[in-house]
């Protein structure tokens, strides 16, 4: 798949702890509660303060796919945008479309508020059991796939918390970019 070297410069990927990161929107891998858990979701509600986890109680949860956004509070990122991502079983269920619909469906979200940074973690590939090197390709040509249909420009960086999934989306790039 090709993409315009404008588009693919608009993406970064580093190593670290996604509830640090000093953007316009973080995502939440949440669960479809949207009430917090483990992981990257708990992470984020302790980070952001009890005002969070009240905020999405007003929500009436999320389906896997799509995205809610509330506010940052005491985090970095102004706004925080939750997604539950499938959870895998044998890859027959349509967990592929699912897992995409939840960055395409940030992605949207974070273009209706006219957002110009955003930063992923890598969704499901915790406790969902996603396998990372197709969670990976998914996640960032869903992203450039929106990024060069709507001609809509902000910069993403995937925030990878694990070594494996941080090599993975290092070497997926530098293919892209050739």
């Amino acid at each position: 798949m090709v993409f315009p070297s404008d588009i693919r410069v608009l993406i970064s990927i580093k190593k670290g702890d996604i509830t640090k990161e000093d953007v316009d929107v973080i995502v939440n891998a949440a669960n479809p509660s949207l009430l917090g858990g483990g992981g990257v979701d708990g992470a984020i509600h302790r980070a952001a303060g009890p005002e969070l986890l009240a905020e999405c109680r007003t929500l009436g949860g999320c389906s896997h796919g799509e995205a809610r956004i509330t506010k940052g509070y005491r985090l970095k990122a102004r706004y925080v945008i939750h997604t539950p991502g499938p959870v895998y079983r044998n890859g027959k269920s349509g967990e592929r479309e699912v897992l995409r619909n939840s960055y395409y469906n940030s992605m949207k979200l974070a273009h209706q508020n006219t957002l110009q940074s955003i930063a992923f973690p890598a969704i499901s590939t915790g406790v969902y059991g996603y396998p990372k090197e197709e969670a990976c390709e998914v996640a960032i040509t869903t992203v450039l796939e929106y990024l060069r249909d709507t001609g809509y420009r902000m910069q993403v960086v995937f925030v990878l918390f694990d070594d494996e999934n941080y090599t993975l989306y290092i070497d997926y790039l530098k293919k892209l970019r050739g």
